[in-house]
């Protein structure tokens, strides 16, 4: 696990860059056993088309560039492609979006993606603070993290009855707990999560600065969860400081 991860962190570090792209970010986790999508990166064309062959239309498209961090911005972010014919046409698009947004940037390929069937959606992240160390926040995504903050923190490592705590403890539980009806979410596949970010983290906390999924779709009981976008910030190499 650490040495897979290791590999991706150590290539990223080497080209200079302390910000992981969501295809290399996607690789950490996917070392420690977080569920990624099946995408595949294309650096042409004609990979572009035989990927979503292969994965099965349609397909999201995601450029890949270590000065595009922020992909909606930049609008290079395209969904629900149903045809190869529409696919060259956006291969197209997505590379002028990205030259408009930013003519210097370094395009790494094109992520070809499945379009994904929506879930619950969750946020899991990373932050180090100087005094303590790293700590997991959990909560609710859209909404409830950006207007009403209902998020949670643990200091890394944390136990699976610190994962249970952190999910019943948002304001927002009932949701997942199954409010009005609805069919409650895989709570055990959120706590699977907590507890290998944490993980992640406690082995690799001398790279990791920052880390952020966002976001997570978490679907009914049973059925797991399926990290959607992906993003980690490592720390400056020491002889740099």
């Amino acid at each position: 696990m650490k040495d897979e991860a290791l590999k991706v962190i150590e290539e990223v570090l080497k080209s200079g860059r302390t910000a992981l792209v969501e295809y290399e970010a996607k690789q950490v986790l996917k070392a420690y056993g977080l569920p990624v999508p099946e995408e595949k990166l294309a650096k042409t064309l004609d990979e572009a088309l035989k990927y979503a062959e292969e994965i099965g239309y349609p397909v999201a498209m995601k450029l890949m560039s270590p000065q595009i961090l922020h992909k909606s911005d930049a609008k290079v972010v395209l969904l629900n492609i149903k045809t190869p014919e529409e696919l060259k046409e956006k291969w197209e698009i997505i590379h002028e979006n990205a030259r408009k947004y930013r003519p210097d940037a370094e395009i790494l390929g094109v992520l070809i993606a499945p379009m994904l069937k929506p879930g619950r959606e969750i946020i899991i992240g990373v932050t180090e603070d100087p005094q303590f160390g790293h700590a997991i926040m959990f909560g609710l995504g859209g909404i409830f993290v950006e207007v009403l903050k209902d998020v949670t923190f643990r200091l890394v490592p944390i136990t699976e009855n610190d994962a249970r705590k952190m999910i019943r403890e948002i304001k927002s539980y009932p949701i997942l707990a199954g409010a009005r009806g609805e069919e409650p979410a895989d709570i055990d596949a959120i706590v699977d999560l907590l507890l290998k970010v944490s993980q992640l983290v406690d082995e690799l906390r001398e790279y990791v600065k920052e880390m952020d999924l966002n976001p997570v779709f978490v679907y009914e009981q049973g059925k797991g969860a399926v990290v959607v976008d992906a993003r980690i910030i490592l720390k400056e190499p020491v002889e740099k400081k």
